[in-house]
């Protein structure tokens, strides 16, 4: 079971359930992809709500990275989820969510 608490939470990938949660070092690694010069500034990317394919990769790679899954970025972009795109979409904007809160109070 995911502990919010530490922002962790369940998806359907690759045709089995896995846990995915942004450590520090996941939060690290997504600075260094999109050029991000802090953590501010990556909220900021993922709040503007325009994320491409690869984008999804590198995110939902390193909340399965941070929840100690060893999977590289090809691995997850060959991975399928239920709802296909629409399904990584939800499963990178809850990740987000579980991390940074919804920006209305909601925090983990």
């Amino acid at each position: 079971m995911p502990n919010r608490h530490r922002g962790e939470i369940t998806a359907e990938l690759g045709e089995r359930q896995r846990t995915l949660v942004l450590t520090l070092g996941a939060l690290a690694e997504l600075e260094a992809a999109f050029g991000a010069s802090d953590l501010v500034a990556l909220a900021e990317r993922f709040g503007g709500g325009r994320l491409s394919a690869r984008d999804l990769v590198a995110i939902i790679g390193a909340g399965l990275r941070g929840a100690g899954e060893a999977v590289s970025d090809d691995e997850v972009a060959a991975m399928h989820a239920p709802g296909g795109a629409a399904g990584f979409v939800a499963i990178a904007a809850e990740l987000v969510v579980a991390t940074f809160g919804d920006g209305e109070g909601d925090a983990p």
